[in-house]
Order: structure tokens, then C-alpha cells, then sequence
């Protein structure tokens, strides 16, 4: 969520910058609530200021020569009306809140000045290629066609374990993707100094709204039906960018989180619905986990463009290391 400091500084350079991303920012709407937010704010300090002074003149009363309940029973009306007036601007001060923190969710990140700007993929550049795309001279099969010409892909059992669009794998391919999780886990904490966690794959309602993936991205999400409202994590960063939620980078902090940049990585499987991309990304289009190795770096602001290059220049490391080895 973008910070509402940000926002109310200059809200139409917000508005403007969003419009790259072809998302409209309803500026009105946002000075509107931040204002009636203000005023909430305000007339609330004025109301308990107000009660402040009504309980005082109960003492003043008492030395006056009045008894406690004569007192008591001569300010309590003013204290009554004062208390429903407070109860009042509360309700309407917590549901401006509201408003405003769900138009701050729902807007996306600000673009960096040097992003281009398009509607969709085609107008992204292409700023570097490792290696050229193999040329075959025969008709090249998807991973899909190979794996069950191979029996090593069984949709049959696992359609019939959960439903479509599950996959059972057997044999060399378990064990290659077995292999793989092992490699790109190794590369990045062995070569590339991240450290290695491993975190639950239910997390609960706070940590998905602290990534964003609430409310935007709700229906892609699983949410499990129990009493606490748990969802499956639809990639490691939730939980994995959670890890620092509420957390000072400090020295005294007690899991040693006390210089930046804090690098970690972390395989999980990922649980999405991708609602309305159906046939889209065929690879995709499934309810089963795909199962990702991530990483992710904490750094301060100014510094991330220098992290984001770094991870850029690592990923060609990929290709160019020794093939993993299946046995």
C-alpha cells in the first residue's frame, strides 16, 4: 500500500504517474476522505477536551460544598451528550478510515520514471538476452506431450486423487524436479549470499494485505474455510516479505536483522486460482501448486535499483552453471 503520506502530498503527480499504468486515481475522492479524516480527527480532540473539562467541574463542585452525588448528578447530563457525540464522530471517523485505507489497497505501486509505457506486454523493451534460441529441425513437442508419452506425467491418477488439471509426476521427473529445487536453492545461498528459510504455506489475512495480494487479488486466492480466516500463499513472498512486518532493522533486533540488505530465499509450492487467464498461459492454467524457488532482497529505498541489477546479472548464472544431476 502506498504510504497516505505520499498520496497527500501531491495527489494529482500520484494520479499522473498511475495513468502510466493505465489504472485512473480518483483524486476527489481521495482529498474528500483524507479531509473528512482530518476533521474526524479534529473534532474528536475538541469533544474529549470538552469532557475533560465537564469532569473537572465535579471537583470544583464538591468544594463548593456540594456532595459527590449532587455533583455528580449535575454534570452527568452534560457528560451524556458529550458521550454520544463522541460515540458518533468514532463510527463516522472509523468508517472514513475505512474508505480511505481500502482506495489506498486498491491502487498499484507508482511506476519508476524510467519504466515505458504501454497497455500490456507488447510494449515492454527487451534490455538484454543471454545465449540465442535453439533452431530444431523436427517438430518440437511441450513438456506436457513429452512427459506423458513417457508415463512420467499421469493427469489420469491425479484427476481422479483431486480433478482436472492436477498432475501426478513419476519417476525421472520427480526426481528432476526434485533436482531443480535442490539447484536453484544451492546457487543462490552458496553463490549469491542468501540466506535459505523455510516458512508456512497457510498465512492469515494481515500478511496477505501486507504483500497486496488482499483485496486486489482475493479472487485468485484460497482462502480456507476454518475459523480463523487462513489463506494458501500464492507465492513464498507472502510469507518471506512478512517476515519483516512490524520488524526494526536494528542491532538489538533478536533474529539478527540488524543490516540491510537482508537476502533470502525459499522454496514453496503456490497455490493460485488465476481466475479469467484460463488458456492463456497453458503451462498455467491449473489449480495445483506450481512450485517456485524465491528470492528477495529488503534494502532501503535508495538502494534498489542497485539490488534490482544485482538479481538481473545473477539469473544468467543459471544457464552458464554445471547441469544438476539426476540419479
Amino acid at each position: 500500500m502506498l504510504d497516505a503520506k505520499l498520496v497527500r502530498n501531491d495527489p494529482q503527480q500520484v494520479a499522473t504517474a498511475l495513468a502510466r499504468r493505465g489504472y485512473e486515481f480518483d483524486t476527489g475522492a481521495f482529498v474528500k476522505l483524507d479531509g473528512a479524516r482530518k476533521q474526524f480527527d479534529v473534532g474528536l480532540q475538541a469533544l474529549q477536551a470538552k469532557r475533560n473539562r465537564a469532569s473537572k467541574k465535579i471537583g470544583a463542585l464538591i468544594k463548593q460544598g456540594r456532595s459527590v452525588d449532587e455533583a455528580k448528578a449535575e454534570v452527568q447530563q452534560t457528560l451524556d451528550k458529550i458521550d454520544a457525540e463522541l460515540d458518533s464522530v468514532k463510527h463516522s471517523q472509523a468508517e472514513t478510515r475505512q474508505q480511505l485505507e481500502q482506495l489506498l489497497l486498491d491502487m498499484p505501486n507508482l511506476p519508476a520514471s524510467d519504466v515505458p509505457q504501454g497497455e500490456d506486454e507488447k510494449a515492454n523493451l527487451e534490455i538484454s538476452r543471454w545465449g540465442d534460441p535453439t533452431k530444431f529441425d523436427f517438430d518440437v513437442k511441450d513438456h506436457v506431450a513429452i512427459g506423458e508419452s513417457l508415463r512420467q506425467l499421469d493427469f489420469e491418477s491425479a484427476s481422479k486423487i483431486t480433478g482436472s488439471r492436477f498432475v501426478v509426476m513419476r519417476g525421472q521427473i520427480a526426481r528432476l524436479h526434485r533436482a531443480l529445487i535442490q539447484f536453484m536453492l544451492d546457487i543462490h545461498r552458496r553463490e549469491h549470499g542468501y540466506e535459505e528459510v523455510y516458512v508456512p504455506f497457510i498465512v492469515n489475512r494481515e500478511s496477505m494485505t501486507g504483500t497486496g495480494q488482499l483485496p486486489k487479488f482475493a479472487a485468485d486466492s484460497f482462502k480456507l474455510n476454518v475459523e480463523h480466516e487462513y489463506y494458501l500463499i500464492p507465492t513464498a513472498e507472502v510469507p518471506v516479505t512478512n517476515l519483516l512486518r512490524d520488524v526494526i532493522v536494528d542491532a538489538d533486533n533478536r533474529f539478527g536483522l540488524n543490516k540491510l540488505p537482508l537476502k533470502f530465499v525459499c522454496h514453496s509450492p503456490c497455490f493460485r486460482s488465476e481466475a479469467g487467464s484460463y488458456g492463456r498461459y497453458p503451462w498455467h492454467d491449473s489449480p495445483a501448486p506450481v512450485r517456485k524457488s524465491r528470492v528477495g532482497a529488503n534494502c532501503s529505498p535508495a538502494r534498489f535499483r542497485t539490488g534490482a541489477r544485482r538479481a538481473h546479472r545473477t539469473r544468467g548464472k543459471y544457464f552458464a552453471a554445471p547441469a544438476a544431476t539426476v540419479s
